[in-house]
């Protein structure tokens, strides 16, 4: 009982890192990375669509991203939902999309820093949440007498050693983002 809770505790504070991921994926380096672009949706058909179900993303070079759309007729579509997204890209369309990312000022790496500071925040947030409720969890099967105290302090104690591993690996991962972002 008590291996199932932590258990599950593990898998959701593992999502929470992916989460984490994906968070820092929108924040921008210097550097084009395609994943950039999976937040923007693309209307198609009459319903918003991912960019990728679209059109495929690759590189240019380090500082350029291309896209080119699956039909040609998506090619203004997909021009205006990446000006109209909230990631400042000015795209160039021909028959092919083409994302120059403009380089970063001194005063936008700070911006980034402080928002991959924030997503970091989050997920360690979303961590101790998810420790608080298997604690909870593990405090009612105590009440109703299926585990002894000692199994319930044993518990707690590795809840603890779990939450602090992934509260230092969130750290980890906003340090190298930091690094990556002051990278000129």
């Amino acid at each position: 009982m008590i291996n199932d809770l932590k258990k599950d505790g593990e898998t959701r504070m593992q999502k929470s890192l992916e989460s984490l991921e994906q968070g820092f994926a929108k924040v921008r380096t210097g550097r084009a990375h395609p994943s950039m672009l999976n937040s923007v949706m693309v209307p198609y058909y009459g319903s918003d669509v991912p960019l990728n179900q679209v059109a495929s993303v690759g590189l240019d070079d380090s500082r350029t991203l291309l896209v080119q759309p699956f039909e040609k007729n998506m090619v203004s579509a997909v021009d205006k939902a990446i000006r109209e997204s909230d990631l400042g890209l000015n795209p160039i369309s021909a028959d092919v999309i083409r994302v120059p990312l403009p380089a970063l000022t001194e005063e936008t790496r700070r911006d980034m820093q402080k928002l991959a500071r924030s997503e970091a925040e989050n997920a360690k947030v979303a961590i101790r949440n998810i420790r608080r409720d298997v604690l909870g969890d593990i405090k009612d099967l105590l009440k109703e007498k299926e585990i002894s105290e000692d199994d319930e302090r044993r518990a707690g104690d590795d809840i603890q050693k779990l939450t602090d591993k992934y509260v230092a690996e969130v750290d980890k991962r906003l340090a190298d983002k930091e690094a990556e972002l002051m990278q000129v």
